[in-house]
């Protein structure tokens, strides 16, 4: 969450009073992490009461693209699964232009992101990652995860001329592995459905309570796409679950996601046999990302891309893990 437009409070205060019954807006604040969008905390008042909401201006993706995004939050809200709900207008319109560029509001998920998450922590996670899987298999919508395999070789080009001849070892053997995989009997068995494909320690929030953290919420769905529910569940390990060493996997805290996990939704014979592969699949795709915003970047105000040498070192212990489920 950078900021590539800026906002304030003069650009909002008559169109949140006139298409919206949130209250007067007042207060607006950047929020400072992540890379993609232009997001801000929005504070409205309403009959003396203060609420709190997440205004979102998309600087990439398109307004024939959002609807998948923001009706999946509404679809998943209605199921009981705490994420943000897109707020609607007075024209029941839940997709807005803001100073030319799509914009969407939502609502603010309570409590806050714990980066050094337990056993415990990864349990919830893992609980609500399958009930969110199996409350999303009736969802209408369609759209591929846009940060996909298609996606992956669009990049690579452009971003092997700033590598090392190991980086572009690692990264073409990889690609070339994940295409395989991406054409084989067992990758097409996978099942599928609606994915949060970017479900980092930072997109979960808990609520502290006095007998201990409560999961306050997923947020930030705007890397969602239907995908094998498998990936969805590797990248959450490859950043909910590492060791100390910050690239292996730690047994006990991917033990608790994983058994969280089935305790809703069991794996397939397929999935467990493709799990390694689906862990380098997970880790090449953020490997690449990083590059891209690292040796590529866009300017915007408060941004600070994430070091790429992480989800390389990530790719390389899952290259030589035998760790199984």
């Amino acid at each position: 969450m950078a900021v590539f437009t800026p906002i304030n409070l003069t650009d909002i205060s008559d169109w949140i009073a006139q298409d919206f019954n949130i209250g007067v807006a007042s207060k607006i604040q950047g929020i400072h992490g992540g890379i993609e969008n232009s997001n801000f905390f929005l504070d409205t008042k309403s009959d003396g009461q203060d609420q709190k909401y997440v205004l979102t201006v998309f600087e990439r993706l398109s307004f024939d693209q959002l609807p998948y995004y923001l009706n999946l939050m509404l679809h998943l809200s209605n199921k009981g699964i705490p994420v943000p709900r897109p707020v609607a207008d007075q024209r029941n319109r839940i997709l807005f232009e803001l100073k030319g560029k799509p914009a969407a509001i939502v609502s603010k998920l309570p409590g806050l992101s714990r980066l050094e998450p337990t056993a415990s922590h990864c349990a919830m996670v893992g609980s609500m990652l399958a009930k969110m899987h199996q409350a999303g298999s009736d969802f209408s919508g369609n759209q591929n995860n846009l940060r996909s395999l298609s996606w992956w070789q669009e990049t690579t080009p452009q971003i092997l001329p700033f590598l090392s001849d190991f980086q572009k070892e690692i990264l073409t053997t990889e690609l070339a592995a994940q295409e395989q995989f991406f054409k084989s009997i067992e990758y097409a068995r996978l099942p599928q459905g609606a994915s949060h494909c970017d479900l980092f320690k930072d997109n979960v929030l808990f609520d502290p309570r006095p007998d201990g953290d409560q999961l306050g919420g997923f947020f930030d769905f705007y890397f969602a796409g239907t995908d094998k529910w498998l990936f969805d569940l590797a990248v959450t390990a490859n950043d909910w679950c590492l060791a100390e060493n910050k690239k292996d996997l730690d047994p006990e805290r991917l033990s608790a996601l994983i058994n969280a996990y089935q305790s809703v939704r069991i794996l397939s014979s397929i999935e467990l046999d493709c799990w390694q592969i689906m862990l380098r699949a997970a880790a090449l795709r953020f490997w690449i990302s990083r590059l891209w915003d690292f040796y590529l970047p866009r300017n915007a105000q408060m941004l600070t891309p994430h070091d790429p040498s992480h989800f390389e070192d990530i790719l390389l212990s899952r290259r030589n893990s035998t760790l199984s489920l």
